[in-house]
Protein backbone atom coordinates (compact mmCIF):
# COMPACT_ATOMS: atom_id res chain seq x y z
CA UNK A 1 0.00 0.00 0.00
CA UNK A 2 0.74 3.50 -0.32
CA UNK A 3 2.14 5.42 2.79
CA UNK A 4 0.95 9.13 2.94
CA UNK A 5 3.10 11.64 5.39
CA UNK A 6 0.92 14.52 5.96
CA UNK A 7 3.40 17.30 7.10
CA UNK A 8 1.72 20.04 9.68
CA UNK A 9 3.81 23.38 10.74
CA UNK A 10 2.54 24.45 13.90
CA UNK A 11 2.73 27.93 15.85
CA UNK A 12 0.54 28.28 18.96
CA UNK A 13 -1.73 25.91 17.77
CA UNK A 14 -2.62 24.68 21.15
CA UNK A 15 -6.50 25.43 20.08
CA UNK A 16 -6.93 24.24 16.95
CA UNK A 17 -5.02 20.74 17.25
CA UNK A 18 -7.34 18.31 18.68
CA UNK A 19 -9.70 19.78 15.81
CA UNK A 20 -6.93 19.20 13.00
CA UNK A 21 -6.36 15.84 14.35
CA UNK A 22 -9.68 14.56 14.77
CA UNK A 23 -10.25 15.86 10.76
CA UNK A 24 -7.08 14.11 9.55
CA UNK A 25 -7.95 10.81 11.37
CA UNK A 26 -11.42 10.80 9.96
CA UNK A 27 -9.75 11.06 6.57
CA UNK A 28 -7.08 8.10 7.41
CA UNK A 29 -10.12 6.10 8.40
CA UNK A 30 -12.06 7.40 5.04
CA UNK A 31 -8.57 5.64 3.03
CA UNK A 32 -7.76 3.15 4.75
CA UNK A 33 -7.66 0.69 2.29
CA UNK A 34 -5.83 3.08 -0.41
CA UNK A 35 -3.06 4.27 2.20
CA UNK A 36 -1.38 4.38 5.15
CA UNK A 37 -0.67 7.42 7.13
CA UNK A 38 1.95 9.16 9.15
CA UNK A 39 1.48 12.21 10.48
CA UNK A 40 4.27 14.83 11.31
CA UNK A 41 3.88 18.32 13.46
CA UNK A 42 6.58 20.44 13.40
CA UNK A 43 6.64 22.51 16.36
CA UNK A 44 7.95 25.48 15.56
CA UNK A 45 8.85 27.44 18.67
CA UNK A 46 5.55 27.71 19.66
CA UNK A 47 5.05 29.96 23.20
CA UNK A 48 1.93 28.14 24.09
CA UNK A 49 1.17 24.50 24.61
CA UNK A 50 1.32 22.96 21.41
CA UNK A 51 4.17 20.35 22.30
CA UNK A 52 2.56 18.91 25.24
CA UNK A 53 -0.94 18.73 22.63
CA UNK A 54 1.43 17.08 20.13
CA UNK A 55 3.21 14.40 23.20
CA UNK A 56 -0.63 13.58 24.18
CA UNK A 57 -1.21 12.93 20.40
CA UNK A 58 1.71 10.54 20.16
CA UNK A 59 1.16 8.55 23.13
CA UNK A 60 -2.68 8.02 22.18
CA UNK A 61 -1.91 6.88 18.48
CA UNK A 62 1.70 5.71 16.90
CA UNK A 63 1.00 7.55 13.79
CA UNK A 64 1.97 11.02 15.35
CA UNK A 65 5.36 12.16 15.27
CA UNK A 66 7.09 15.49 15.89
CA UNK A 67 9.84 17.85 15.36
CA UNK A 68 9.93 20.29 18.14
CA UNK A 69 12.83 23.84 17.41
CA UNK A 70 14.12 25.03 20.21
CA UNK A 71 13.31 28.13 18.98
CA UNK A 72 10.94 29.92 15.54
CA UNK A 73 12.57 28.77 12.91
CA UNK A 74 9.67 30.36 10.40
CA UNK A 75 7.21 28.09 8.50
CA UNK A 76 9.89 27.33 5.86
CA UNK A 77 12.09 25.69 7.73
CA UNK A 78 9.00 23.86 9.61
CA UNK A 79 7.96 22.82 6.19
CA UNK A 80 12.06 21.44 5.12
CA UNK A 81 12.18 19.95 8.60
CA UNK A 82 8.83 17.59 7.91
CA UNK A 83 9.84 17.18 4.11
CA UNK A 84 13.21 15.58 5.77
CA UNK A 85 11.24 13.19 8.02
CA UNK A 86 8.68 11.68 5.37
CA UNK A 87 8.90 8.20 5.20
CA UNK A 88 6.01 7.79 2.96
CA UNK A 89 6.07 7.54 -1.09
CA UNK A 90 3.69 10.60 -1.04
CA UNK A 91 3.83 13.56 1.44
CA UNK A 92 0.95 16.25 2.19
CA UNK A 93 1.95 19.79 3.44
CA UNK A 94 -0.91 21.74 5.13
CA UNK A 95 -1.53 24.17 8.25
CA UNK A 96 -3.03 22.73 11.50
CA UNK A 97 -5.78 25.60 11.70
CA UNK A 98 -8.09 23.70 9.30
CA UNK A 99 -8.12 26.68 6.86
CA UNK A 100 -6.63 23.64 4.05
CA UNK A 101 -9.70 21.73 4.19
CA UNK A 102 -8.82 17.94 5.02
CA UNK A 103 -11.31 16.66 2.52
CA UNK A 104 -9.26 17.61 -0.46
CA UNK A 105 -6.95 14.54 0.43
CA UNK A 106 -8.56 11.75 -1.38
CA UNK A 107 -9.09 13.76 -4.54
CA UNK A 108 -5.42 14.87 -4.43
CA UNK A 109 -4.67 11.07 -4.05
CA UNK A 110 -6.51 10.32 -7.22
CA UNK A 111 -5.15 13.11 -9.47
CA UNK A 112 -1.64 11.19 -8.50
CA UNK A 113 -2.63 7.82 -8.42
CA UNK A 114 -5.23 7.24 -11.19
CA UNK A 115 -4.58 10.53 -13.44
CA UNK A 116 -0.99 10.22 -13.19
CA UNK A 117 0.42 13.83 -12.02
CA UNK A 118 3.72 14.49 -9.75
CA UNK A 119 1.42 16.99 -7.43
CA UNK A 120 -1.81 17.99 -6.79
CA UNK A 121 -1.77 21.94 -5.26
CA UNK A 122 -4.54 24.29 -4.22
CA UNK A 123 -4.95 27.47 -4.82
CA UNK A 124 -7.63 30.27 -3.66
CA UNK A 125 -10.13 31.47 -5.92
CA UNK A 126 -11.95 33.70 -3.63
CA UNK A 127 -10.46 35.35 -0.18
CA UNK A 128 -13.91 35.63 1.43
CA UNK A 129 -13.26 37.20 5.38
CA UNK A 130 -10.01 38.48 4.39
CA UNK A 131 -9.40 41.93 4.62
CA UNK A 132 -9.91 43.81 1.15
CA UNK A 133 -6.37 45.36 1.15
CA UNK A 134 -4.67 42.57 2.06
CA UNK A 135 -6.66 40.60 -0.91
CA UNK A 136 -5.25 43.61 -3.37
CA UNK A 137 -1.47 43.37 -2.42
CA UNK A 138 -2.14 39.72 -2.26
CA UNK A 139 -3.23 39.90 -5.68
CA UNK A 140 -0.80 42.65 -6.65
CA UNK A 141 2.13 40.32 -5.47
CA UNK A 142 1.40 37.34 -7.71
CA UNK A 143 1.42 39.67 -10.63
CA UNK A 144 4.30 41.18 -10.27
CA UNK A 145 6.88 38.38 -9.55
CA UNK A 146 5.01 36.61 -12.11
CA UNK A 147 6.51 39.26 -14.42
CA UNK A 148 9.93 39.83 -12.39
CA UNK A 149 10.92 36.32 -12.40
CA UNK A 150 10.93 33.10 -15.03
CA UNK A 151 9.43 30.74 -12.09
CA UNK A 152 5.59 31.40 -12.73
CA UNK A 153 3.31 30.91 -9.43
CA UNK A 154 -0.35 30.51 -10.20
CA UNK A 155 -2.38 33.03 -8.47
CA UNK A 156 -3.85 32.02 -5.37
CA UNK A 157 -1.42 29.46 -4.81
CA UNK A 158 -1.17 27.43 -1.69
CA UNK A 159 1.14 25.24 0.06
CA UNK A 160 -1.02 23.28 0.61
CA UNK A 161 -0.45 19.84 -1.66
CA UNK A 162 0.45 16.29 -2.28
CA UNK A 163 3.43 15.74 -3.84
CA UNK A 164 5.70 12.59 -5.07
CA UNK A 165 8.70 11.21 -3.26
CA UNK A 166 10.73 12.34 -5.92
CA UNK A 167 8.92 16.02 -6.29
CA UNK A 168 10.07 15.90 -2.70
CA UNK A 169 13.37 15.26 -2.69
CA UNK A 170 13.71 18.02 -5.62
CA UNK A 171 12.60 20.38 -2.83
CA UNK A 172 14.95 19.13 -0.40
CA UNK A 173 18.09 19.31 -2.65
CA UNK A 174 17.16 23.29 -2.98
CA UNK A 175 18.68 23.75 0.56
CA UNK A 176 18.86 26.96 0.89
CA UNK A 177 18.36 29.44 3.79
CA UNK A 178 16.03 32.03 2.47
CA UNK A 179 13.62 29.60 1.77
CA UNK A 180 9.97 30.74 -0.73
CA UNK A 181 8.34 27.77 -0.64
CA UNK A 182 5.65 28.94 -3.74
CA UNK A 183 8.53 29.56 -5.74
CA UNK A 184 10.68 26.21 -5.02
CA UNK A 185 7.55 24.12 -6.03
CA UNK A 186 7.15 26.23 -9.15
CA UNK A 187 10.99 26.18 -9.69
CA UNK A 188 11.54 22.23 -9.43
CA UNK A 189 8.94 21.36 -12.14
CA UNK A 190 7.31 18.37 -12.30
CA UNK A 191 3.23 17.97 -13.49
CA UNK A 192 0.69 19.71 -11.33
CA UNK A 193 -2.57 19.66 -11.47
CA UNK A 194 -4.59 22.55 -9.09
CA UNK A 195 -8.04 22.31 -7.34
CA UNK A 196 -9.73 25.71 -6.81
CA UNK A 197 -11.34 26.45 -3.12
CA UNK A 198 -12.85 28.99 -1.78
CA UNK A 199 -10.78 30.82 1.80
CA UNK A 200 -11.63 28.95 4.73
CA UNK A 201 -11.96 30.86 8.52
CA UNK A 202 -9.40 29.07 11.12
CA UNK A 203 -11.43 26.54 13.54
CA UNK A 204 -9.93 28.23 16.73
CA UNK A 205 -6.65 30.57 17.18
CA UNK A 206 -5.63 33.44 15.32
CA UNK A 207 -3.57 34.22 12.46
CA UNK A 208 0.55 34.80 12.62
CA UNK A 209 0.42 36.50 9.22
CA UNK A 210 0.43 40.55 10.32
CA UNK A 211 0.65 42.46 6.80
CA UNK A 212 4.11 42.92 8.02
CA UNK A 213 5.34 39.81 7.77
CA UNK A 214 3.31 39.23 4.54
CA UNK A 215 5.05 42.01 2.95
CA UNK A 216 8.64 40.75 3.84
CA UNK A 217 7.51 37.08 2.90
CA UNK A 218 6.88 39.00 -0.58
CA UNK A 219 10.06 40.68 -0.79
CA UNK A 220 12.22 37.45 0.48
CA UNK A 221 10.01 36.18 -2.82
CA UNK A 222 10.66 38.59 -5.71
CA UNK A 223 15.10 38.41 -4.07
CA UNK A 224 14.93 34.43 -4.32
CA UNK A 225 13.47 34.25 -7.86
CA UNK A 226 14.26 37.33 -9.74
CA UNK A 227 17.22 39.30 -10.43
CA UNK A 228 15.06 41.70 -12.13
CA UNK A 229 15.54 44.32 -9.54
CA UNK A 230 19.39 44.81 -10.24
CA UNK A 231 18.54 45.27 -13.42
CA UNK A 232 16.53 48.09 -12.71
CA UNK A 233 18.73 49.86 -10.48
CA UNK A 234 21.23 49.75 -13.64
CA UNK A 235 18.54 51.08 -15.83
CA UNK A 236 17.56 53.31 -13.79
CA UNK A 237 21.24 54.59 -12.49
CA UNK A 238 21.47 55.40 -17.01
CA UNK A 239 18.79 56.84 -17.35
CA UNK A 240 19.79 59.39 -15.10
CA UNK A 241 23.07 59.73 -16.20
CA UNK A 242 21.02 60.51 -19.57
CA UNK A 243 19.11 63.14 -17.81
CA UNK A 244 21.69 64.75 -16.06
CA UNK A 245 23.80 65.62 -19.31
CA UNK A 246 20.65 66.98 -21.20
CA UNK A 247 19.89 69.05 -18.55
CA UNK A 248 23.38 70.12 -18.10
CA UNK A 249 24.02 70.89 -21.86
CA UNK A 250 20.32 72.64 -22.07
CA UNK A 251 21.20 74.76 -18.98
CA UNK A 252 24.74 75.86 -20.63
CA UNK A 253 23.04 76.80 -23.64
CA UNK A 254 20.41 78.95 -21.97
CA UNK A 255 22.73 81.07 -19.20
CA UNK A 256 25.75 81.19 -22.09
CA UNK A 257 24.00 82.04 -25.74
CA UNK A 258 20.00 83.15 -24.38
CA UNK A 259 21.62 84.80 -21.59
CA UNK A 260 18.92 82.85 -19.00
CA UNK A 261 19.62 83.24 -14.91
CA UNK A 262 20.33 79.90 -13.77
CA UNK A 263 17.36 78.27 -11.31
CA UNK A 264 18.17 79.11 -7.90
CA UNK A 265 17.71 77.08 -4.70
CA UNK A 266 14.65 75.45 -4.71
CA UNK A 267 15.11 73.86 -7.56
CA UNK A 268 18.82 72.59 -6.85
CA UNK A 269 17.30 71.01 -3.50
CA UNK A 270 14.53 69.41 -5.42
CA UNK A 271 17.19 67.36 -7.68
CA UNK A 272 19.42 66.76 -5.27
CA UNK A 273 16.41 65.39 -2.74
CA UNK A 274 14.96 63.12 -5.67
CA UNK A 275 18.30 61.83 -6.95
CA UNK A 276 19.81 60.97 -3.25
CA UNK A 277 16.14 59.00 -2.65
CA UNK A 278 16.58 57.45 -5.72
CA UNK A 279 20.19 56.49 -4.83
CA UNK A 280 19.26 55.03 -1.16
CA UNK A 281 16.70 53.12 -3.20
CA UNK A 282 18.86 51.18 -5.62
CA UNK A 283 21.41 50.91 -2.51
CA UNK A 284 18.51 49.29 -0.56
CA UNK A 285 17.49 47.08 -3.49
CA UNK A 286 21.23 45.76 -3.31
CA UNK A 287 22.05 45.31 0.26
CA UNK A 288 18.84 43.31 0.15
CA UNK A 289 20.45 41.36 -2.31
CA UNK A 290 23.72 41.31 -0.47
CA UNK A 291 22.44 40.20 2.99
CA UNK A 292 20.60 36.76 1.13
CA UNK A 293 24.49 36.32 0.00
CA UNK A 294 25.71 37.28 3.48
CA UNK A 295 23.27 34.37 5.33
CA UNK A 296 23.55 31.77 2.55
CA UNK A 297 27.34 32.01 2.92
CA UNK A 298 27.47 31.36 6.54
CA UNK A 299 25.89 27.82 6.24
CA UNK A 300 24.04 27.99 9.31
CA UNK A 301 21.48 25.24 9.70
CA UNK A 302 18.08 25.76 8.40
CA UNK A 303 16.60 24.82 12.22
CA UNK A 304 17.63 22.68 14.95
CA UNK A 305 15.30 20.44 16.81
CA UNK A 306 14.94 20.50 20.59
CA UNK A 307 12.94 17.39 20.73
CA UNK A 308 10.78 14.39 18.55
CA UNK A 309 8.57 11.99 19.62
CA UNK A 310 11.41 9.63 20.33
CA UNK A 311 12.47 11.51 23.55
CA UNK A 312 9.44 10.78 24.77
Amino acid sequence: MDKISIVVPCYNEELSLPYFYDEIVRVAEEMKNEANFEFIFVNDGSLDKTVEVLRDLRKKDSRVRYISFSRNFGKEAAMYAGFKAVTGNLSVVMDADLQHPPKFIPEMYKGIKEEGYDCVATRRVKRLGEPKIRSFFAMRFYGIINKLSDTNIVPGACDYRMMTRKMVDAVLDMSEVNRFSKGIFSWVGFNTKWIPFENVARVAGETKWSFKKLFAYSLDGITAFSTAPLQASSFIGILFCVIAFIFGLVTFIKTLVFGEPVAGFPTLMCAMLLIGGIQLLMIGILGQYISKMYVETKKRPIYIVKETEEDI
